[in-house]
């Protein structure tokens, strides 16, 4: 039986955009909001965003900040350079009440009422896509990475994948990534 391709939903850099600029009226809006984009910059998953504390972030070879983690799924390393929009969340929760010790880099409630909260927040950016916490780690996957040049194998590494054929399920092959790759040929030809 051959398996049916499954089409993975992910943002574009317009409703990440729209997602980032809301200001919400609650509190817990703009604080699930945060936790979603973290997400989206880093690629973990939900029970890996929950279960990120402090000692799992220090600096890396390139004298950048990393996590340094095993993902909760599969148990495979996951080593990460933070993006400066994921390290200004970070810096932005510090003093939470939640975050304060250590144990938690973030304060991120149940899945459940996650989930429940992002449906709201695409609801009110007029997002028509069921927005979930594997949104966020499609988002990276494609908008974030792979349409900006970054190498699939590198992608794969930092999701923590253990083969290249997982990442490629998550991979959408953009056309505006066609479009820069093919002009980059075009000039070499030239």
């Amino acid at each position: 039986m051959v398996k049916k391709e499954v089409n993975r939903a992910f943002l574009s850099w317009l409703e990440i955009q729209k997602i980032t600029e809301k200001h919400f009226a609650t509190e817990r809006l703009n604080h699930v909001r945060d936790i979603f984009l973290f997400s989206c910059y880093t690629g973990l998953t939900y029970i890996d965003v929950k279960n990120l504390n402090r000692n799992q972030i220090s600096t890396g070879i390139d004298g950048e900040q990393w996590i340094y983690t095993h993902r909760q799924k599969t148990d495979s390393p996951t080593r990460l350079p933070l993006l400066p929009k994921a390290l200004q969340l970070i810096e932005k929760y510090q003093n939470h009440p939640k975050c304060q010790d250590g144990t938690h880099v973030l304060p991120v409630l149940s899945n459940q009422k996650m989930n429940s909260y992002l449906k709201e927040i695409a609801d009110v950016c007029e997002i028509n896509k069921p927005l979930t916490f594997h949104i966020a780690r499609h988002t990276f996957a494609t908008t974030i990475t792979l349409a900006n040049g970054v190498p699939i194998e590198t992608v794969s590494k930092m999701l923590g994948h253990k083969s290249l054929k997982q990442t490629q399920h998550y991979a959408k092959i953009l056309d505006t990534k066609i479009s820069f790759d093919m002009k980059a040929l075009r000039e070499k030809l030239q």
